[in-house]
Protein backbone atom coordinates (compact mmCIF):
# COMPACT_ATOMS: atom_id res chain seq x y z
CA UNK A 1 0.00 0.00 0.00
CA UNK A 2 2.97 2.58 1.24
CA UNK A 3 4.34 1.54 -2.43
CA UNK A 4 1.57 2.24 -4.44
CA UNK A 5 1.00 5.66 -3.05
CA UNK A 6 4.60 6.47 -3.43
CA UNK A 7 4.91 5.65 -7.00
CA UNK A 8 0.93 7.71 -7.04
CA UNK A 9 2.89 10.43 -5.61
CA UNK A 10 6.44 10.37 -7.80
CA UNK A 11 4.00 10.49 -10.91
CA UNK A 12 1.67 13.44 -9.91
CA UNK A 13 5.09 15.34 -8.98
CA UNK A 14 6.83 14.12 -12.45
CA UNK A 15 3.60 15.14 -14.07
CA UNK A 16 2.95 19.04 -12.44
CA UNK A 17 7.14 19.41 -13.29
CA UNK A 18 6.61 18.83 -16.68
CA UNK A 19 3.30 20.80 -17.09
CA UNK A 20 5.45 23.53 -15.38
CA UNK A 21 8.62 23.15 -18.03
CA UNK A 22 6.27 23.14 -20.82
CA UNK A 23 4.05 26.23 -19.73
CA UNK A 24 7.84 28.28 -18.83
CA UNK A 25 9.25 27.42 -22.50
CA UNK A 26 6.46 29.09 -23.83
CA UNK A 27 6.77 32.17 -21.25
CA UNK A 28 10.37 32.47 -22.66
CA UNK A 29 9.44 32.35 -25.62
CA UNK A 30 6.83 35.10 -25.93
CA UNK A 31 9.26 37.08 -22.88
CA UNK A 32 10.87 38.86 -26.11
CA UNK A 33 7.58 40.17 -27.69
CA UNK A 34 6.85 40.26 -31.31
CA UNK A 35 4.72 36.34 -31.32
CA UNK A 36 1.52 35.11 -32.97
CA UNK A 37 -0.23 32.06 -32.71
CA UNK A 38 0.51 30.68 -36.19
CA UNK A 39 -0.38 26.72 -37.17
CA UNK A 40 2.16 25.86 -40.28
CA UNK A 41 2.01 22.80 -42.57
CA UNK A 42 5.16 22.43 -44.73
CA UNK A 43 5.72 20.80 -47.44
CA UNK A 44 1.77 21.38 -48.25
CA UNK A 45 -0.06 19.80 -50.92
CA UNK A 46 -0.98 21.51 -54.33
CA UNK A 47 -4.47 23.03 -54.41
CA UNK A 48 -7.61 21.48 -54.04
CA UNK A 49 -6.53 19.56 -50.42
CA UNK A 50 -8.67 20.38 -47.92
CA UNK A 51 -7.73 17.79 -45.40
CA UNK A 52 -5.98 18.82 -42.17
CA UNK A 53 -3.58 16.33 -42.16
CA UNK A 54 0.18 17.93 -41.73
CA UNK A 55 -0.81 20.60 -39.44
CA UNK A 56 1.03 22.00 -36.90
CA UNK A 57 -0.04 24.08 -33.71
CA UNK A 58 2.79 26.67 -32.96
CA UNK A 59 3.66 30.10 -31.90
CA UNK A 60 5.85 32.16 -34.23
CA UNK A 61 8.39 35.08 -33.36
CA UNK A 62 9.81 37.78 -34.96
CA UNK A 63 13.64 37.80 -34.95
CA UNK A 64 14.67 40.78 -37.14
CA UNK A 65 14.42 39.22 -40.59
CA UNK A 66 13.40 36.27 -39.76
CA UNK A 67 10.73 34.14 -38.29
CA UNK A 68 11.17 31.57 -35.78
CA UNK A 69 8.38 29.06 -35.74
CA UNK A 70 7.79 26.57 -32.45
CA UNK A 71 5.58 23.87 -31.74
CA UNK A 72 3.18 24.43 -28.70
CA UNK A 73 3.76 20.74 -27.94
CA UNK A 74 7.17 20.33 -27.48
CA UNK A 75 10.04 21.01 -25.44
CA UNK A 76 12.66 22.20 -27.59
CA UNK A 77 13.91 25.27 -26.45
CA UNK A 78 15.10 25.96 -30.29
CA UNK A 79 12.62 26.64 -32.64
CA UNK A 80 11.53 23.93 -35.54
CA UNK A 81 11.95 25.96 -38.28
CA UNK A 82 13.51 29.26 -39.24
CA UNK A 83 11.70 31.38 -42.64
CA UNK A 84 14.06 34.13 -43.58
CA UNK A 85 12.24 37.38 -44.96
CA UNK A 86 13.71 37.78 -47.90
CA UNK A 87 13.42 33.66 -49.10
CA UNK A 88 9.60 33.77 -48.63
CA UNK A 89 7.70 33.98 -51.59
CA UNK A 90 3.81 34.39 -51.27
CA UNK A 91 1.25 32.44 -53.91
CA UNK A 92 -1.90 33.56 -52.03
CA UNK A 93 -4.72 33.02 -48.92
CA UNK A 94 -7.69 31.24 -48.44
CA UNK A 95 -9.96 30.26 -45.88
CA UNK A 96 -9.99 26.80 -44.20
CA UNK A 97 -12.05 24.01 -45.81
CA UNK A 98 -13.48 20.75 -45.38
CA UNK A 99 -11.45 19.13 -42.79
CA UNK A 100 -8.94 21.93 -42.19
CA UNK A 101 -11.93 23.78 -40.34
CA UNK A 102 -11.98 21.24 -37.73
CA UNK A 103 -7.86 20.96 -37.51
CA UNK A 104 -7.12 24.63 -37.35
CA UNK A 105 -8.40 27.50 -34.95
CA UNK A 106 -11.87 29.00 -35.92
CA UNK A 107 -10.68 32.80 -36.92
CA UNK A 108 -7.97 30.90 -39.00
CA UNK A 109 -6.73 32.43 -42.62
CA UNK A 110 -4.39 30.32 -44.60
CA UNK A 111 -1.64 31.91 -46.56
CA UNK A 112 0.12 29.66 -49.12
CA UNK A 113 4.14 30.89 -49.45
CA UNK A 114 7.15 29.42 -50.52
CA UNK A 115 10.27 29.16 -49.11
CA UNK A 116 13.52 28.06 -50.66
CA UNK A 117 11.55 25.86 -53.65
CA UNK A 118 9.83 24.35 -50.09
CA UNK A 119 6.02 24.94 -50.44
CA UNK A 120 4.23 25.79 -46.90
CA UNK A 121 1.32 27.17 -45.60
CA UNK A 122 0.45 29.20 -42.48
CA UNK A 123 -2.69 29.25 -40.68
CA UNK A 124 -3.39 32.61 -38.29
CA UNK A 125 -5.85 35.30 -37.65
CA UNK A 126 -6.53 38.12 -39.56
CA UNK A 127 -4.26 40.55 -37.40
CA UNK A 128 -1.78 38.28 -37.30
CA UNK A 129 -1.81 37.84 -41.37
CA UNK A 130 -1.87 41.79 -41.46
CA UNK A 131 0.93 42.30 -39.20
CA UNK A 132 3.07 39.51 -41.13
CA UNK A 133 2.46 40.96 -44.60
CA UNK A 134 3.32 44.75 -43.29
CA UNK A 135 6.51 42.75 -42.16
CA UNK A 136 7.47 41.30 -45.39
CA UNK A 137 6.97 44.56 -46.98
CA UNK A 138 9.01 46.20 -44.75
CA UNK A 139 12.53 44.18 -45.78
CA UNK A 140 14.82 46.12 -45.98
CA UNK A 141 15.95 47.99 -49.01
CA UNK A 142 17.41 45.99 -51.79
CA UNK A 143 15.76 42.86 -49.98
CA UNK A 144 13.76 40.91 -53.19
CA UNK A 145 10.32 40.36 -51.19
CA UNK A 146 7.43 38.93 -52.97
CA UNK A 147 3.99 39.38 -51.52
CA UNK A 148 1.11 38.26 -53.94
Amino acid sequence: MVLALTVCGIVVALVVVGLFVFGLRRRLIQRSGGTFDCSLRWEAPEKGDAGGKGWAYGVARYNGDRVEWFRVFSYAPRPRRVLERSAIEVAGRRVPEGEEELALLSDAVILACLHRGTRLELAMSEDALTGFLAWLEAAPPGQRVNVA
